[in-house]
Order: structure tokens, then C-alpha cells, then sequence
């Protein structure tokens, strides 16, 4: 048992303890530590580009990728000890707090009942206890810097000193793929990962790191590439899933040559299903998701529905200049292969989780490394009305700025029922498939809610993104965010 007067001194100490000023600095760390990660990805987004070698190429290229590695990996290395630090100051500060206010208790029931010890040990040993914790969470946040050289509050002195530390050569143990498939946890797993260790994983494990929504889009493209390359150089792969690949191998290329940045999102061969990007993902301003409907399929229509997200593109920089803009065919599910089946929901019923998990996994993505929100905008053409309809029904908000409904087959609810702050329609009166709700309850036009877009008798109804007619223009103004939602709409 501690002696009552070293106990009474020890206690007062306790209790003059600034707690809250610790916490106080603790949170100014986690501030000035926060933006890290948004440097980090700036970072690793130019040495991406400098490595490609469409900018710059040659021996003094290559030393700039090279000195852009290093200074990633320390910053990886730095962000990890700071992080794990903060854990132990976080804990420092919460163990304080308890000890604090425990030697208050003893020391004021010490005052009350100067004549009597009953009750004040327990508290001021208990006091102590976790004062001693407190203490050991520091030795432990110090510890944490350790291996980046900082020993007794010296630290390197430059970067250089700082580079000693930190281990950037020998081989690099791929990690474990995650078995969550939660948008937010895979990506705050991803951004805990080295450069070293991402392009490790991307390595070996191509297929599953390709389909993980929420792992940033260059990565995702760059693991889907690898699976199409073998895909394309294996003779074991299936027929028609060698078809499948040939088709998303020619469209890149097609695509790239004319100048576009191209990424594969999604290459799903043995489900014939993909997802192709025209524009950086992790970067734009705009994204605008192009969801086809009944008989849309890879092999067949790729280059078509890459065509609409092209003119999608030009609408909106029509719409808004200086804008950068990112347009996705996504084929993400299996497509009715009639007009019969598209009077069910099945198909549907399966795109719309895939659809809302796309959503989340992009919004996530570029959370986790700090490359702000873009503007999000789902056009949705015929059965793909369907889809979205049926992605609003999971657990959660869509993660979508505004929604388009393209020549609607029929919904289930309301506009407002598809959780996008602004919801747009359009159908033509020469567009059949518009006339009833065949696939829900609610027709898109009269009392449903949404904003009507322009349209024309003469148009059928695979003409709404068709460059000679009025609705493709206000599509790109819905996805620049120019063409306001009616009072009353969504």
C-alpha cells in the first residue's frame, strides 16, 4: 500500500493535470497529420503519370519516378507511425481523464472526512492505475516514432536522415484481399496499404483486387488489364469469354488511340460483365454512370453505348467549360435478352445491388484518398430505369447527385423514392415503351416527380441520346449541374 502523504502528493499532482489542454494538442496533431493522405495520393497520382510515359520519357523520367517512390514511401511510413502514435496519445489522454477525476474524488472525500480512510484508498489506488496507464501510453506513442529515428524528442533532421529509416528495397509481402466487400472498408484498407504493397497485391491477386468496389479506379484498371491479357494470351479461357475480352481489348485501344484515358472498372468475363471509363474516375469533377437496358451486351453493343458516353461528354462541356469529366458504360449486370424478360424484374433485382455497391465503391474511393466528391450523375436508358429503381431499394442512400430516367419501362415509387436530390425524365410520345408502366406502378411522366427533359414526337426510343435531338443536350447540362430541378420536382 502506498504511504497516505506520498499518496496525497502524487493525487494533488493528478489533479492539476491540464487534460484538457492534452486533448487539445492531441487534436491540432490529428489535424496537421490529416492531410497526409491527400498529399500522398496528389503524390502517387503524378508518379503514375510520369511513369506512363505519355508526358515525359528518357533517363531523367525514370530518376523522377524513382525519387517520387521514396518520397512516397516515407510518406507512407510517416503517416503509419503518426497514426499509430495518435492511437497512444488518444489513449494517453482518455487514461489521464479517468485518473483525474478519481484523485479528485479521493482528495475531496479525503477533505470531507479528514479522521477516516474508508472509502479513499480504493479510489486513489484506482486513481494511480491509471495514472501508471497514462504514462505507458505515452512511452508508447514515443515508441511508435521509433523506427523513424526519432529518439527523446529529436527527430531527423532532413529527409535524407529521415530516408535511413525508412525501408524501400528487398521483397514486399503481397497482403491479404479482404473478405468484406463494404465500399468504405475496402477502401480505408487500401489506403493503408504502402505504394509497394498496392502494386504487390495488384499483382498477384488481379481478379479480386478488379472487382473491389471501392479500391481506386487506376488500380482497378490496372489489376482488370492484367486479367485481359490473360484472358486474351490463354488458350484454356472459354470461347466466349475469349470473345468477351477481345471486344474490351479493342475498344481500350480504340479509345486510347483517339486520345481518351481509358479505364476498365469492371471485367467480369465469366458473367459477360463490364465497366469502362472514359476519363479518370479518381480525379474528375463529373462522373456520369450510362446505364443500358434489355439486349445490351458487351460483345455486341460496347462500342455503341461507348459512343453515347462520348456524346454524353461533349454535352456536358458544352454545358459547363473547364470541367474534367468521367463517363462510364456499365454494364455491370446481365441484361434481359428480351423484351418479353424485361417485362420482369429479376435481372433488375440482381444490377440494382451491383449498381448501388459501383456507386458507393467510387464515392468511398475517392473519400479514403482525400480526392474530393465529383458530381455524380446516373442516366439510365429503358430497362436500366429499371435497375436504378431497384439500387435505391438497398440498405443505405444512393450514392448519386442527380438521376436521369431515359425512356422508363415503369418504377415502382415516386422520383423522391430514389433518394437523388435532383431526378430527371424523359419520354417522347412516339416512344412505346413509355406508354404504360410495364415494369412497375408508376409511370415517369405526370404525378411521378421528376423534372421533365426536353423531347420530340419524332424521337423512338432509342433516340434520347442522339446528337440531332433536343433531350442529349440536357443530359449534359444535368450531369455539369446547370439545368435546375423544377419547383416542387426532384
Amino acid at each position: 500500500m502506498t504511504a497516505p502523504l506520498a499518496d496525497d502528493a502524487r493525487l494533488c499532482t493528478l489533479a492539476d493535470w491540464d487534460v484538457p489542454g492534452a486533448g487539445r494538442a492531441v487534436t491540432l496533431l490529428d489535424d496537421a497529420t490529416g492531410g497526409l493522405s491527400t498529399w500522398r495520393a496528389r503524390l502517387e497520382g503524378v508518379e503514375r503519370a510520369v511513369e506512363s510515359g505519355d508526358c515525359w520519357s528518357g533517363t531523367a523520367s525514370r530518376n523522377a519516378v524513382a525519387a517520387l517512390a521514396q518520397v512516397s514511401a516515407v510518406a507512407w511510413s510517416l503517416a503509419a507511425a503518426l497514426d499509430a502514435s495518435l492511437s497512444c496519445y488518444r489513449r494517453m489522454v482518455a487514461e489521464a481523464g479517468h485518473a483525474q477525476e478519481l484523485a479528485e474524488q479521493a482528495l475531496a472525500h479525503a477533505a470531507t472526512f479528514p479522521d477516516t480512510a474508508a472509502g479513499r484508498p480504493a479510489a486513489a489506488e484506482t486513481a494511480l492505475w491509471h495514472a501508471a496507464l497514462a504514462d505507458a501510453a505515452a512511452d508508447d506513442a514515443g515508441h511508435a516514432l521509433a523506427g523513424l529515428g526519432v529518439v527523446d524528442a529529436f527527430a531527423p533532421a532532413d529527409f535524407g536522415q529521415l530516408l535511413v529509416h525508412v525501408p524501400l528495397m528487398g521483397p514486399i509481402q503481397p497482403p491479404p484481399v479482404p473478405h468484406t466487400r463494404v465500399p468504405a472498408e475496402v477502401a480505408d484498407w487500401w489506403a493503408g496499404l504502402s505504394e509497394a504493397q498496392q502494386r504487390s497485391v495488384i499483382s498477384m491477386s488481379p481478379g479480386p483486387v478488379g472487382a473491389l468496389d471501392g479500391v481506386p479506379a487506376w488500380a482497378r484498371d490496372r489489376a482488370n488489364r492484367l486479367v485481359l491479357d490473360r484472358a486474351l494470351h490463354d488458350p484454356r479461357t472459354p470461347a466466349d469469354e475469349a470473345v468477351t475480352a477481345r471486344v474490351v481489348a479493342d475498344r481500350v485501344a480504340r479509345e486510347e488511340a483517339a486520345g481518351q484515358t481509358v479505364q476498365v472498372q469492371l471485367l467480369d468475363l465469366a458473367g459477360d460483365r463490364v465497366a469502362l471509363s472514359l476519363g479518370d474516375l479518381d480525379t474528375a469533377d463529373e462522373v456520369a454512370v450510362l446505364v443500358p437496358g434489355v439486349g445490351n451486351t458487351p460483345e455486341d453493343d460496347l462500342g455503341r453505348l461507348a459512343g453515347n458516353a462520348r456524346d454524353i461528354a461533349a454535352a456536358s462541356r458544352e454545358a459547363s467549360h473547364g470541367t474534367s469529366l468521367a463517363t462510364v458504360v456499365w454494364l455491370g449486370y446481365r441484361t434481359p435478352d428480351t423484351v418479353l424478360t424485361g417485362t420482369m424484374r429479376f435481372a433488375a433485382e440482381d444490377g440494382g445491388p451491383a449498381l448501388a455497391h459501383s456507386l458507393d465503391g467510387l464515392a468511398a474511393a475517392r473519400t479514403a484518398t482525400a480526392t474530393g466528391d465529383p458530381r455524380t450523375t446516373v442516366v439510365a436508358h429503358s430497362y436500366g430505369t429499371v435497375v436504378v429503381d431497384e439500387a435505391a431499394d438497398v440498405p443505405g442512400w444512393l450514392a448519386a447527385d442527380a438521376v436521369v430516367l431515359l425512356g422508363s419501362p415503369g418504377m415502382e415509387d415516386y422520383a423522391n423514392s430514389l433518394e437523388a436530390p435532383e431526378v430527371f425524365d424523359a419520354a417522347s410520345p412516339g416512344d412505346p415503351v413509355t406508354w404504360f408502366p410495364w415494369d412497375g406502378d408508376r409511370w415517369t411522366g405526370g404525378s411521378y416527380g421528376a423534372t421533365a427533359l426536353p423531347v420530340t414526337s419524332g424521337m423512338g426510343h432509342s433516340d434520347y441520346l442522339e446528337p440531332e435531338f433536343p433531350t442529349l443536350a440536357a443530359v449534359g447540362e444535368v450531369v455539369a449541374g446547370v439545368r435546375v430541378a423544377e419547383p416542387g420536382h426532384c
